[in-house]
């Protein structure tokens, strides 16, 4: 491995290996092959995976397999990785934890660290107001736990999720969650009282921040009713969806309408959490404060941890021995995110977020200017998103996205796809890139597109 550029524009703490793509074997190479073949027979059909390589190493904006191909990471592990992979803190953070104590469980014998995690998420998350934080062990937990919350303090069972919503894959997140396939076909019948009401996507319904609310709020109130629901979730920008950024006035309407009928309003912020918009959290970027928060992927820089932060009145609600988990709050998954959360504020992260935002924007717009098949840019600081579609009609196009993303992949650029539709190409690069792996990235995608 070799020691970066000193005059790299990477933020203090980054990477050790050398930042360049370098594909040296076709994707996978053998020893990659050799893995995933182990792989294919040792491990569930269902766990599936999108790139063609196992890695050894990764760091600042690039994966390396086990053939020595150096690939361009504009995925962060699905928005985990935000700080980097391996960044120093976070490893020398979980060796000396692991040099002290690997667990003990909270609800037995409690450490400090959880407390402090608590406490930042405290501070850290929108609101003025008294707060308290329960942790568990990944997104999908941290909602069901929400939900539970709620439905405790408002004495009442139904939810409401959005269209195009993601909410995790356990039986109650997946009722959350909009899309079937590959999500939750075949894998009901799902919890009850979840309902869905369709949210703001300005690209497809044309409708205004107003309008939309207005859409949702009369069918909550004709189909479900006020007094019976306990909750409203939903992700300030839509992940899995295709990075929907809601129109503006949207999401302020429902959190107003919330407060006057006793509905708990839960943001979602799994995936826009920890300065992946260009915010510390997406709500900020809408002036909305939650009741509840949940939070997960970038606390921890790929350790297990997920986190519900919310008003101290609900929080309370659940009675003593209502909330935990065997490993929630785990106190290596606990060093990990103090180290992370150092990072964040301390080395320049979220202005990071927002270069690489500007970025993105910027030579994504100058392609779609001579191509249409660029139907709309869209999101916020390095949760950006480009929704592709037939040239003529409009109609969403996954095919094309598909071979896009397939030709990216095979140029050692790790590109992740979503959105209902399928048609969906998101970037959710590591807070520690350098612009120059971001443009070589985008030329990759560029030249494929010419390609397709």
């Amino acid at each position: 491995m070799t020691l970066i550029d000193e005059t790299s524009t990477i933020p203090a703490g980054g990477p050790t290996l050398e930042q360049v793509r370098r594909i040296v074997t076709e994707l996978p190479g053998p020893r990659s092959a050799a893995i995933l073949a182990r792989k294919a027979e040792a491990v569930a059909a269902g766990v599936a995976h999108s790139m063609p390589v196992s890695v050894v190493a990764a760091g600042g904006g690039v994966v390396l397999d086990a053939d020595g191909n150096s690939l361009i990471d504009l995925g962060s592990g699905i928005a985990v990785t935000s700080v980097g992979n391996a960044h120093p803190k976070v490893a020398a953070a979980v060796a000396a934890q692991a040099a002290q104590f690997t667990h003990t469980c909270f609800m037995v014998s409690p450490y400090e660290s959880y407390v402090d995690v608590a406490e930042a998420l405290n501070r850290l998350t929108p609101g003025d107001f008294a707060k308290k934080t329960a942790l568990f062990n990944s997104g999908a937990e941290a909602v069901e736990n929400a939900i539970k919350i709620a439905r405790k303090h408002t004495g009442r069972q139904a939810v409401v999720a959005f269209d195009h919503g993601y909410h995790g894959r356990t039986n109650l997140t997946m009722a959350l969650t909009a899309k079937s396939m590959p999500y939750k076909a075949g894998f009901g019948p799902f919890a009850p009282e979840v309902y869905r009401v369709p949210g703001s996507y300005p690209y497809r319904d044309g409708l205004t921040g107003a309008e939309a609310a207005t859409r949702a709020i009369t069918l909550i109130e004709k189909q479900i009713g006020a007094d019976s629901l306990a909750a409203v979730i939903i992700e300030p920008i839509q992940g899995e969806g295709g990075f929907i950024v809601p129109a503006d006035g949207f999401l302020d309407a429902v959190v107003a309408w919330c407060r006057d009928n006793g509905v708990v309003f839960i943001a979602d912020e799994v995936q826009t959490g920890f300065a992946r918009t260009g915010s510390m959290f997406a709500s900020e970027i809408f002036g909305i404060e939650p009741d509840l928060i949940t939070t997960a992927k970038g606390i921890a820089a790929g350790l297990p941890l997920a986190g519900v932060t919310g008003r101290a009145e609900i929080m309370d609600a659940a009675h003593a021995g209502g909330l935990g988990g065997t490993y929630g709050g785990n106190p290596i998954a606990c060093a990990a995110a103090l180290a992370a959360i150092d990072a964040f504020e301390n080395d320049g992260l979220i202005e990071r977020a927002q270069q690489i935002g500007a970025l993105l924007t910027e030579r994504l717009g100058a392609i779609r200017e001579n191509d249409p098949r660029l139907g709309d840019i869209r999101g916020h600081g390095a949760m950006i998103a480009v929704e592709f579609v037939d040239a003529e009609t409009g109609a969403p196009d996954a095919a094309l996205t598909s071979a896009v993303a397939k030709a990216c992949v095979a140029e050692g650029v790790i590109i992740l796809t979503c959105g209902t539709f399928g048609n969906v190409i998101r970037f959710l690069p590591p807070l520690s890139i350098g612009d120059d792996l971001l443009n070589e990235g985008i030329d990759v995608l560029a030249a494929a597109l010419e390609r397709a």
